[in-house]
């Protein structure tokens, strides 16, 4: 450690000194830190842009990339009341006729009396109830109108000590294919399938196990309940009922209500004495929006790019050390670092390759189409202005004309495949561009969970940390040499001093 001695013999600011000594000795170090920021400002805007064409990605995935999509259908029906028809995956319109004969039920079942539990929050051991056999099962009606198999069915061993009729209860209508309901004022459990229609000569609910029949005074099957009375005659369980539906002068079944035919969903809501009419047609309002937002998101993509890579350079206005900041106003940080930030990522040849890619996507033919080869012929055009770099414009009457006389045609066109570019269709093609100019800039810049050495810039962002770090302990040495040199000239003039004042002494006497 270097002794420091401030000046207190030659009366020269020493502090001051050294100050101003290093701060020519940093010029090099400032140089290498402005590098370092200038760096960073250009892995954050390169990442903005991969942000922009991750963004323009997804909205051609889950825009123009779906067939569901350009499938869109606006559908009519007579009598909306009794039916509801929804397009789930037909690429064509369609129309028919419908009657509903009859609307699919769910099979149900109750307790045949009053079951003996005062208080249905307490456990089965504090209500003295025991069990011959913990284990309950169940066996309901699926979705397909078949009986689950007896692997298929529901399981559950019930623990007295912990167990009570409201939990059970709870883990029955969460876990199996029924719903049950106790009835506190009757006493009674009602039970109904989740799933409507009928099992062919076959129960639609299957119950097993001593708490069901001993306990809760339930039969065993939803045949054996209904074929059974109450005091007031009302039958204790009921069959599942099938839809019984005329399709197009066909009389046929469902197990549901909703069901689907030829990629179309129909929902029956009430039994209908005469046929209800439907007819479809594409959906052009649902399908132009769908093709506005790829437009919009594709526009601003190329308008950032654009941006980026014609964005004047001011080489005379370089990041800012801590010093240059103290020295200057907020406002004048602030106006001094957007001339410096400004130019990143001007001419960049990733962006510049990408930005030529995109174009080239939108304006090639798209070979081997039924229909339309290119998006001029549906109403979509790159706009006069070439200083917009390529920007998409829409005439709307030519678009909703391609798409009312065509949907699927217009799908093809964005997202028909193809071995080689020129077979497949747009939407492919840009997603293929986007993505190679993704991993690009990712190799360039990383992303927010890259580590430095995994990325171009970050490995020159490592470097430049080294540096100063060398740099700050280069300078740390420089710093001390000084003060130890001033320190030597203090020393030197103080013994001098001392020297002179003895002399003086001396011949003074």
């Amino acid at each position: 450690m270097v002794l420091r001695i401030g000046g207190l013999a030659s009366g020269m600011d020493i502090d001051t000194l050294v100050e101003q000594l290093m701060t020519a000795e940093r010029v090099p170090l400032d140089k290498i830190n402005q590098k370092k920021t200038y760096t960073e400002w250009r892995r954050d805007d390169y990442r903005e842009m991969n942000s922009l064409l991750l963004d323009l990605d997804n909205t051609i995935f889950n825009g123009i990339s779906r067939q569901a999509s350009f499938i869109k259908k606006t559908v009519a029906v007579s009598n909306s009341d009794a039916l509801s028809v929804k397009n789930v995956n037909s690429t064509i319109d369609f129309s028919g006729s419908l009657k509903i004969n009859q609307l699919a039920t769910a099979a149900t079942m109750q307790s045949n009396t009053a079951i003996d539990i005062s208080d249905s929050s307490k456990t089965l051991s504090e209500l003295g109830i025991s069990l011959g056999s913990n284990t309950i099962t169940i066996q309901a009606i699926k979705k397909d109108g078949t009986l689950q198999t007896e692997t298929e069915a529901f399981s559950y061993t019930i623990d007295p000590s912990k167990d009570t009729l409201n939990s059970i209860i709870a883990t029955i209508n969460k876990s199996s294919g029924v719903t049950a309901f106790y009835d506190s004022v009757s006493k009674k459990i009602a039970i109904s399938a989740n799933n409507t229609g009928d099992v062919a000569e076959t129960p639609e609910i299957v119950l097993s196990g001593d708490f069901f029949t001993n306990t809760l005074k339930l039969d065993s099957t939803n045949i054996e309940a209904a074929n059974k009375k109450d005091i007031n005659g009302i039958p204790l369980g009921a069959l599942g009922q099938n839809a019984e539906i005329t399709f197009n002068g066909l009389t046929t079944s469902r197990p549901s209500n909703t069901f689907t035919i030829n990629g179309v969903e129909f929902t029956a809501k009430k039994v209908t004495t005469e046929a209800i009419t439907f007819s479809s047609t594409p959906d052009v309002d649902g399908i132009v929006d769908t093709i506005k937002q790829f437009v919009n998101k594709y526009n601003e993509a190329i308008e950032k790019m654009r941006g980026k890579t014609t964005e004047k350079k001011y080489r005379d206005y370089t990041p800012l050390t801590d010093a240059q900041k103290k020295e200057m106003s907020e406002d004048e940080v602030e106006k001094w670092e957007k001339l410096a930030k400004s130019g990143t990522l001007y001419n960049d040849s990733i962006l510049n390759s990408a930005l030529t890619k995109m174009r080239t996507n939108i304006s090639s033919p798209v070979t081997g189409t039924s229909t339309y080869s290119q998006l001029s012929q549906i109403g979509i055009s790159t706009t006069s202005n070439y200083l917009e770099g390529g920007k998409l414009t829409i005439d709307e009457d030519k678009l909703r004309a391609a798409i009312s006389a065509d949907p699927n045609a217009v799908y093809e066109l964005f997202q028909k495949d193809g071995a080689t570019s020129s077979e497949q269709g747009i939407a492919r093609r840009l997603r293929s561009s986007l993505k190679t100019a993704m991993a690009d800039i990712t190799a360039k810049a990383g992303k927010s969970t890259s580590i430095n050495n995994t990325f171009s810039l970050g490995r020159a962002l490592n470097d430049y940390a080294s540096q100063i770090t060398r740099f700050e302990d280069k300078l740390k040495m420089v710093e001390s040499r000084y003060w130890a040199r001033f320190t030597a000239m203090e020393t030197a003039i103080n013994k001098a001093n001392s020297q002179s004042t003895y002399l003086t002494n001396m011949f003074s006497s």
